[in-house]
């Protein structure tokens, strides 16, 4: 019996290794030490062989592309040769895979890049015929072919093609090989690849061919120029046919595929391309950098684009009548942030009306549309709560007088009823309390990324137009407060540790939208209309100085629209209004969004309940009386309301006294509501049941110190300001109006300028001088000895 003990058959091993392994290097050494050139040779060739093929393998130029969500094409650029060739892509559809192997290289699966059987056989035709009639060439072969540019056909480069196709057998892989030859092949006139191909005679992407479309660019890179109308189109025919024979007989398609796929025509005419987003293209296009992917995936919706296209085209068709040729609109996603509709310009405006610019993102001046933002950071910041009263009066700021739509005024306004009617001043004086730098800096921080200059270079106008921004920044920051806020409302709440608005709370967010849900425009007569829409929308337009940008932006839940409307050129057209052309092609768009009727859900656990005065929206003081309402939580650092006062009246309750001219015992004390004589003017008007303080008793008026206890104010000029007088036909200075509020209209005011009397006024206390140019004061007292003064300085022409 054997010894099978582990140290026998380790010797055993050893000796077999001696006897058979070192031999045969032996074997080796001799060889290369008799034969060393030969040696050298063949590590040259090998090595030759190894390193023979190029990275990358194609360094063609290719079309940039640009495709859709579910990879449809929006449209394309051609390559810098001239040629539509589309990128590489890794894998080919399988009836084309099929159609081009039976064509091609029936035993492409098989050899390894080269078929001794097809040499063989194309020797033998060639032989016999006298002429290069076939090539034996593999689809690999092909793909090497190619990649060389197609050198002239030689015995040599049949070499050549034979000793790479078999390296790149090893470097990729069977189907990386037939998407290297359907990425390249040629397709007829300045058409490359299959993609290509596949779109401009079929018009869809190369999934989607048929049997018989299969069939027909398997067979045209054979003979490309068959593919003209009118050129050996019978011989395309007849050999597409015959490829779906030999298909039907192998059983890769049945009988009546093949007899349904030969009954189809060939494609006539090359197609255009789909060209549903340029501008977007073109935008990609200038960020690409040399080498890198021209391939792009966008989340755009191309049925979407396409209707939102023709909404705009329809539109303009309307409104060039009045000289307005661009629009331009952009849909977000909320939840993904996704740009799902992207119309840079409406494609025929010509050139002569900038249709090339891409106004989504060009820098444009921003009438009223900042104004949200601004009401969202004073409600974070406590400035006001959501029906603070605003002043809304004549204002002069320096040399800056803002005015109203109409230049009308409510004297105090309900902070948003202020937003939902975009009046002027109301923003210009919140503004100025919330702090022009800081809103520079919380814009920035939102998202403008258009605001390069100081704060300073702006100034008050920021709110009204006086910065640009781009649609795209506007439309962006609406969708990120909506989606923090939807995120705020899931349960359990989402908490973001990246959020791009930490300035904004969740419940400013809301009660904003809230506001932004209710519109009112302006009517021809001067007076206010709500804005009715379909369906839930927080939305707001609008206008720049000079009638030349017409802005809407809205937003609900599931997405995010912004419109701009105007000339690129930046002319001015009468009319040109964002909430009469922006705001109806706004609620156009949103009817082709789904719609789920959900709305966003209040934020409870980032708001309070607190007493709120009733008239004047700030928080209860003691003299208020109060309702309890929600406010965001940052509103408990809000002032208590101003507004309402105790005051000291006598037994009758008609007339005010104070301790000096009344007994303590007899005065009646009650809260009133009590508004400037300057707001309260204008407020009267809006408001009739507003009812004035009583005035001072006549023995107890002297004893008025407190300036705001006076019962009138001067409307113009209201502060010391320097006012531009032009000079009429006749050579003197125009006149200019004073004008002075007070309590009791009826109470007869003497006005005094430079300390000479110039008359007096009752009922409408208004005044037109003309002051010489210089520096003046304006002196009116009214019979109750009630004092007013105001310096101004009046400057001519030239200074």
């Amino acid at each position: 019996m054997p010894d099978w003990n582990l140290t026998s058959v380790i010797q055993q091993m050893h000796h077999a290794a001696a006897k058979y392994a070192w031999p045969v290097w032996d074997r080796l050494r001799y060889r290369v030490a008799r034969y060393p050139k030969t040696s050298l040779a063949t590590v040259a060739l090998l090595a030759i062989w190894l390193f023979c093929l190029p990275r990358p393998l194609f360094d063609k130029p290719v079309s940039i592309v640009l495709e859709d969500q579910h990879g449809e094409l929006l449209g394309a650029r051609i390559a810098a040769d001239g040629q539509w060739r589309f990128p590489a892509k890794q894998q080919v559809p399988e009836n084309y895979a099929q159609c081009v192997v039976a064509f091609e290289d029936k035993r492409f699966w098989w050899h390894p890049g080269v078929d001794p059987v097809s040499i063989l056989r194309a020797l033998r035709l060639n032989m016999k015929k006298g002429a290069v009639a076939s090539g034996g060439s593999t689809i690999t072969m092909q793909v090497i072919r190619m990649a060389r540019n197609n050198p002239p056909r030689t015995i040599w480069e049949k070499i050549v093609e034979i000793f790479m196709a078999t390296r790149l057998e090893l470097r990729c892989s069977k189907t990386e090989i037939l998407a290297l030859y359907a990425a390249n092949a040629p397709f007829g006139g300045n058409v490359v690849g299959l993609e290509a191909a596949s779109w401009r005679y079929f018009g869809k992407k190369p999934a989607l061919l048929s049997w018989a479309e299969a069939a027909t660019l398997a067979v045209l890179p054979n003979s490309p120029a068959l593919i003209h109308p009118g050129r050996n189109r019978a011989t395309l025919l007849l050999k597409r046919n015959q490829l779906l024979d030999r298909l039907a007989e192998r059983g890769a398609i049945t009988t009546s595929t093949c007899a349904l796929a030969k009954a189809e025509p060939l494609p006539e005419a090359p197609l255009p391309l789909p060209q549903l987003a340029p501008h977007l293209l073109d935008r990609l296009a200038a960020g690409l950098k040399l080498h890198s992917e021209s391939r792009f995936a966008t989340a755009i919706d191309r049925e979407l684009q396409q209707r939102v296209t023709e909404i705009l085209q329809r539109r303009q068709e309307r409104y060039r009548g009045n000289g307005v040729y661009n629009l331009a609109t952009v849909v977000l996603e909320v939840s993904s942030g996704n740009t799902i509709c992207y119309v840079g310009n409406v494609v025929g405006a010509g050139a002569e009306h900038g249709e090339q610019v891409d106004v989504i993102v060009a820098p444009r001046s921003t009438g009223s549309i900042l104004k949200p933002f601004l009401y969202a950071l004073a409600l974070e910041n406590g400035n006001i709560l959501p029906n603070s009263l605003l002043h809304d009066v004549p204002t002069q700021l320096g040399q800056y007088k803002p005015e109203n739509y109409f230049e009308t005024y409510d004297g105090a306004v309900p902070a948003r009823r202020a937003l939902v009617r975009s009046l002027n001043i109301p923003f210009v004086l919140l503004l100025q309390e919330y702090g022009l730098e800081k809103f520079h800096f919380e814009l920035q921080q939102l998202g403008l990324t258009t605001l390069h200059r100081p704060p300073a270079h702006y100034g008050l106008t920021l709110i009204l137009g006086g910065a640009e921004a781009c649609l795209l920044d506007i439309t962006s920051t609406y969708a990120r407060m909506a989606k923090k806020l939807n995120q705020a409302t899931q349960y359990p709440p989402q908490k973001n540790t990246t959020d791009p608005l930490k300035q904004l709370s969740p419940s400013a967010i809301w009660f904003t939208f809230e506001a932004m849900q209710q519109v009112e425009r302006p009517t021809s007569l001067g007076d206010w209309e709500l804005f009715e829409t379909s369906r839930r929308i927080a939305w707001k337009t609008g206008t720049s100085f000079g009638f030349r940008d017409a802005w809407a932006a809205g937003v609900t839940p599931q997405y995010a629209v912004g419109v701009w409307v105007g000339n690129a050129d930046g002319e001015g057209r009468p009319g040109l209004l964002g909430v009469d052309l922006a705001a109806p092609v706004l609620f156009e768009i949103f009817e082709q969004l789904p719609n789920d009727g959900a709305w966003f859900e209040p934020p409870y656990d980032n708001m309070k309940q607190v007493p709120v005065c009733r008239q004047s929206g700030f928080r209860a003081g003691p003299d208020c009386e109060a309702d309890t309402s929600w406010i965001p939580r940052a509103g408990l650092k809000a002032v208590r309301c101003t507004y309402h006062r105790l005051l000291h009246l006598d037994s009758s309750a008609a007339w005010q006294v104070t301790s000096a001219c009344e007994a303590p015992f007899r005065m009646i004390h009650r809260p009133w509501f009590v508004l400037s004589p300057l707001e309260e003017f204008y407020y009267m008007r809006k408001n009739p049941t507003y009812q004035p303080p009583p005035p001072f008793r006549p023995d107890c008026a002297a004893t008025q110190t407190a300036p705001d206890q006076l019962p009138m104010q001067l409307i113009y000029p209201n502060n010391p300001t320097r006012i531009y007088v032009p000079v009429d036909l006749d050579g003197k200075l125009s006149s200019t109006v004073f004008q002075v509020a007070h309590r009791i209209p009826e109470t007869e005011i003497f006005w005094h300028l430079d300390g000479l009397f110039l008359g007096s006024t009752k009922t409408f206390h208004q005044m037109a001088l003309q002051p010489a140019v210089g520096k003046h004061r304006l002196t009116l007292v009214d019979v109750h000895g009630n004092r007013v003064e105001q310096n101004f300085e009046i400057i001519g022409k030239g200074e």
